[in-house]
């Protein structure tokens, strides 16, 4: 009861805020709820003098509501089907995954990019947008800001492929009777699921392919979720790892280890049992899945309360171009594999 009244007014605030911008989203879902809720709330803050009386609830939600929704997030994940239909595009997931961590890594270096930034940006353009950054960011501990800033640069990366893509595996000459090979495409170059539906879907749409492209591309894209896992784990030890050598003390994994990260496993495993042994149909887990969606808006809501738009503007230059040069990196490494695969 007293974290309900500690928290009230600013869960109400950023609810406020969560809920049109969760309509909206739903109206143009190519810039989505998330990235909407941020930018409102940018906005908002800049007329509120005093936030004492709602930080608590703001922080709240920008930190545990952030990991309720990656838990819920695993009731739309059957592993099975994830496994058998996605195990085509493994081998690409894999390197697209590990092609934009290391370039996130070395640009950082090389461009003097805050690690926690690299770090979001690196894991939202290779795992699964605002979803892998809202896994990512307490584990490494990631403020608003930060947090923000990743977000918009993975949105701005996000529009340009759901926008260019269709016409460029066009123009690449990707099969036009199968929606495979740019399913595929769109699943492991694409960051985030409305960017990828939004490119399949127009995909089929283009060649009178029902839902064939779409279908192929969002199982693709959940296969890719998966990696939140592994990716979030190995975050915690090495943040252990460093902050013990940092210290010359003993640092506690317990309270570094992401166990949101071990719920979001067991909601994955209850909806494949539920499914596969029971018989439940997937659209019951449906409710479940869309509450995850409107928690991250409502998390994003309060990261927007939580930035400074003006220094967001200010520093975003190299975060645009470190993202750039991971969603170009991915690709390419997309399109040499499905070549070398015998896809496209």
């Amino acid at each position: 009861m007293e974290v309900v009244t500690k928290n009230m007014k600013g869960l109400l605030l950023c609810l406020l805020i969560a809920v049109p911008a969760w309509f909206l989203g739903t109206a143009f879902p190519i810039i989505g709820g998330p990235v909407i809720a941020i930018i409102l709330g940018m906005i908002v803050t800049l007329f509120i003098k005093d936030k004492s009386s709602v930080q608590d609830g703001i922080n709240y939600s920008a930190k545990k509501i952030l990991q309720y929704a990656v838990i819920l997030l695993g009731f739309g994940l059957n592993l099975s089907v994830i496994l058998d239909t996605g195990k085509q595009s493994l081998p690409i997931i894999i390197c697209t995954i590990a092609t934009s961590l290391i370039l996130a890594y070395f640009l950082s270096k090389v461009m003097h990019i805050p690690a926690r930034i690299a770090t979001l940006v690196g894991v939202g353009s290779s795992i699964c947008g605002g979803s892998a950054i809202a896994a990512t960011a307490p584990v490494i501990d990631a403020d608003d800001e930060e947090v923000a800033q990743a977000i918009s640069v993975i949105f701005f990366f996000n529009v340009l492929a759901a926008v260019i893509f269709p016409h460029f595996g066009n123009f690449l000459g990707f099969d036009q009777t199968s929606g495979e090979a740019f399913g595929i495409f769109a699943g492991t170059a694409i960051n985030d699921t409305s960017s990828v539906t939004a490119a399949a879907s127009t995909w089929d749409n283009m060649f009178a392919l029902g839902s064939a492209t779409l279908d192929k591309a969002v199982t693709v894209k959940l296969t890719r979720t998966l990696a939140i896992i592994p990716i979030t784990l190995v975050l915690a030890l090495y943040r252990t790892k460093k902050e013990k050598s940092s210290s010359g003390s003993s640092v506690s994994l317990k309270k570094i280890f992401p166990f949101f990260i071990i719920y979001f496993i067991v909601a994955s495993i209850i909806t494949t049992v539920a499914t596969n042994v029971f018989g439940v149909s997937s659209e019951f887990f449906a409710p479940i899945k869309e509450l995850s969606k409107f928690f991250i808006v409502v998390a994003m809501a309060a990261i927007g309360l939580n930035t400074n738009i003006m220094k967001l503007v200010k520093t975003g230059g190299k975060p645009i171009i470190l993202g750039l040069c991971c969603w170009v990196g991915i690709t390419a490494v997309s399109l040499i594999l499905q070549h070398v695969l015998g896809i496209w």
